[in-house]
């Protein structure tokens, strides 16, 4: 067992809230779907505006249905950030791809989210064709518009309104925020009418042990990039509000061979440093506490095959 502490906490940043007008209100949940890394992650941040969902450059990072609330208008609008739908090889990855298809029969709405530089082919092209059979209304949102030329952004609309009968289509940059504020204020009118399922204060329903879990998980991927796989997974597994206001947590890092916890933890513990420095900064802007993280680094043999690792996912264990 290998540990790493970094107690040195900063400043939190401020957040408010939006301010919320007279009227009926409206709620619903929306799902967000789309290919790996079309950007859904980025696009849920963006229009929750606050960190809800991890992002990183490498594919599949999201593993179990992230619920984002915003307030827009006089609508609470629930964002179920799904895993990217993929052709699945590994028992892990049937259970996010049925995770992500079951998120979008439960909502209200699907956005269909495509990289617009990519455009409609191999994992998008399957999802277009699998939303024929979903009966739920659908929007297509083009994503990454900011690298595309507007010629060819009409042409990749067209061509998927043509396979699925979308409500609109939106052209957005999760990154900048462009045209984002269009596709709000269009969400928040068309939910239907009926009282708020959250707190107005309320941005996830991922509970803050989880939370702290995927945010580390995400500083170990954009830390590691190729160097360790998916074979890693991160559980929160202490949580201690001190007297001093402050809040000690501990975590583990599973990893399946002693080679990967190598990698974790890097030469001299410069990895796993630099991870936990990362994480526990971003959790006490999110706590707005100082932060005692705690981070261990163990050895479980196909974790990925652990019907309890699955759960703490949030995941349903395939049996097959």
């Amino acid at each position: 067992m290998t540990e790493h502490e970094d107690n040195n906490a900063e400043p939190a940043a401020e957040t408010h809230s939006e301010d919320v007008q007279a009227g009926p209100t409206h709620s619903g949940f929306v799902a967000l779907i789309g290919a790996t890394n079309a950007g859904k992650s980025t696009l849920l941040n963006r229009l929750v505006g606050a960190k809800v969902s991890i992002v990183s450059h490498k594919v599949q990072t999201t593993r179990a249905i992230v619920r984002g609330i915003a307030i827009h208008d006089n609508a609470q609008i629930v964002f179920m950030d799904t895993p990217g739908i993929f052709k699945p090889r590994r028992r892990l990855d049937r259970a996010m791809v049925t995770s992500a298809w079951g998120g979008a029969k439960d909502a209200d709405l699907i956005l269909l989210l495509v990289d617009s530089e990519r455009g409609i082919r191999g994992d998008a092209e399957t999802i277009l064709e699998g939303l024929k059979d979903v009966q739920q209304p659908k929007i297509l949102v083009l994503n990454k518009i900011d690298r595309v030329r507007p010629e060819d952004l009409l042409k990749l609309a067209a061509r998927a309104n043509e396979t699925v009968a979308f409500e609109q289509t939106f052209m957005v940059s999760a990154t900048t925020g462009s045209g984002c504020d269009d596709l709000m204020n269009f969400l928040a009118k068309r939910l239907p009418e009926g009282p708020w399922y959250y707190p107005e204060d309320q941005i996830s329903d991922l509970p803050m042990r989880q939370l702290a879990a995927e945010i580390t998980r995400e500083k170990l991927f954009l830390r590691l990039h190729q160097e360790l796989p998916y074979a890693s997974h991160v559980e929160t597994e202490k949580w201690e509000e001190k007297k001093d206001g402050s809040v000690r947590i501990e975590q583990v890092i599973y990893v399946e061979r002693d080679s990967q916890k190598k990698i974790a933890l890097g030469k001299n513990g410069e990895a796993i440093k630099a991870i936990s420095t990362a994480s526990r900064k971003e959790l006490s802007e999110i706590l707005e506490q100082t932060v005692h993280l705690f981070l261990f680094v163990k050895v479980r043999e196909n974790w990925g095959d652990d019907p309890e690792r699955f759960r703490e996912m949030g995941l349903e264990f395939p049996r097959s």
